[in-house]
Formats: C-alpha cells, structure tokens, sequence
C-alpha cells in the first residue's frame, strides 16, 4: 500500500474502532482478563483473491501494539476455501475487539480484488484494459481503487481533480463538445488528460477533431462501437462503459477499446467469506 492509501486506512480505522467499540467493549472488557493472550488465524470460506490483509493487521495493532502478526498468503494472491490467510497472536481482549471491524475490512476489499480479478481474466486474449469507476463507498474510495489493483485491474481517475471528464450535461450548457473541450483545456495543466463522453458516430468525430485525450463510448452497441474504433484510429485511448457485463467483455474488448470501465468492480461487490478463529 502507498503512503495515500495508509493514511486513508488509517483514518477508516479509527472510525469505524469509534463506532464499533465506542467506550469500550462492556462484553469482553468483563470476562476476559486484560493479561490474556491468545493465537488466532484467519481462514478464506470460499475461493477468491486475497487482499486488505495489511489493514485487518492495522486494526489489530491499533487496539494491541505488541501484536505478533504472520500472513501466510502474499497480498493479492488465490485462495481456495479453508487456506489460512494470516495467524497472529496478542490481547485476547484486542482479538475479540477487533474482529468485526478487522473482517469487514479484508472481506469487502478481497471481494473488490476477487471480482477485478474475474473480469480481467476474462479479457487476458485482448489488449483492453479494464478500469474501476468513482461508483465506490463514500469515504473509501482509496481503500477500494487499491483492492482493484490488487485484483488485477487499473484504476480510473481517483476523483473530480486529476482528470477532465466532459459528460452529457456539460456538453449541453458549454453548447457543444468543441466549446466543452476548449472551455477547459484553456483553463488546465496540459498534462492533465481530458475525456470526452459520446453516444454516437457523430459526438465521436466532435471529439476527434475537438482533441480529445480519450473518447467515452457510452452505452454503445458493439457494431457502433467497432465503427467508433475504426474511426478514432488511434487519435485518442478509447474508453468503453455502460452495461459492461462479464459475459459482453470478450464481444467489447474484440471492437478494439483500450478501456472499459466497470462500476459493478465496487459499487455491486460481494464480500468475500472469511473467519477469524481464536487457538486454545
């Protein structure tokens, strides 16, 4: 993890410890002696890709510094149902403590890698790339983007700031795709990329001749967008999205598109099934 994304988890961490433990927790705080120390591990329930390892072990550590934590499956790596991701071994109390809100963490974030992971297999033959979207979980939108990498996929921009992205709306009050495009490239880094989304053959050559970074195929058919591809030829990267399903990938990835991003990667994930047991 980059020092951004600590420092995201960080912040999550202490969170969601305020909201989960509040004051303390009344059930183990009276029956489990403070001196207790115990082994515990975590064990994958189903099949799928490891990662947020390294935050259930900030979590742990935050309640019990001392902590002795040894992950046993590498970040980002497949598991089968019953591998044993990590064993570790401190406060009883911090075990008990900390278990929810350690599980939450590396179940949602393996979800978001196991599910990266499907669709970028299935688009290993082609050259495209599949990307994230900003549909994330307000609040941990770097926590997610680092468990799509982690699965395998590239992320697209982080948010409103590093990118241009010029939609329907914006085009609408600028007037067009052109004064859209002029409006802000006067305003911007040049080194800041602009994306122009269309809907058409027609909004596709605006956008060409406007100079256009990248060229959204937004809610195409596969035929439009194949004559899209062949249109740009190379001028600009082009990007695919809208109702990106993983059985149409391998039909959108062979039109030629560079990209095709994918909201389902974060905002439709299941968790992945993982438990924690405590060692007698």
């Amino acid at each position: 993890m980059n020092e951004l994304e600590l420092k995201a988890a960080q912040t999550l961490i202490e969170l969601a410890l305020k909201e989960d433990v509040g004051d303390g927790d009344i059930t183990t705080d009276h029956i489990i002696p403070a001196e207790t120390r115990r082994k515990a591990k975590m064990i994958a329930k189903a099949d799928g890709v490891v990662a947020g390892l390294p935050v259930a072990e900030m979590v742990f550590k935050s309640l019990d510094p001392e902590m002795n934590w040894k992950a046993l499956t590498p970040e980002g790596s497949k598991v089968k149902k019953g591998d044993v991701l990590v064993e570790f071994e401190g406060s009883y109390r911090a075990l008990l403590t900390g278990e929810r809100t350690a599980l939450n963490f590396l179940q949602r974030l393996s979800g978001i890698a196991t599910m990266s992971a499907k669709y970028t297999e299935a688009v290993k033959d082609f050259r495209t790339v599949i990307l994230d979207t900003r549909k994330t979980l307000p609040g941990f939108r770097m926590l997610d983007k680092y468990a799509v990498k982690t699965g395998g996929a590239e992320n697209h921009r982080i948010g409103l700031y590093d990118m241009a992205m010029i939609k329907d709306n914006h085009i609408e009050v600028a007037g067009g795709i052109t004064k859209a495009v002029n409006a802000v490239r006067s305003k911007i880094n040049r080194e800041i990329k602009i994306e122009v989304e269309t809907t058409s053959l027609v909004q596709v050559q605006e956008a060409i001749d406007a100079g256009a970074d990248i060229i959204m195929l937004d809610n195409m058919d596969n035929e439009t967008m194949r004559k899209s591809v062949e249109l740009i030829a190379g001028r600009t990267k082009v990007e695919a999205s809208g109702n990106m399903t993983l059985e149409r990938l391998r039909e959108v990835a062979a039109t030629g598109v560079d990209f095709i991003s994918i909201g389902a990667l974060t905002h439709s994930v299941s968790a992945l099934d993982i438990s924690q047991r405590i060692e007698d």
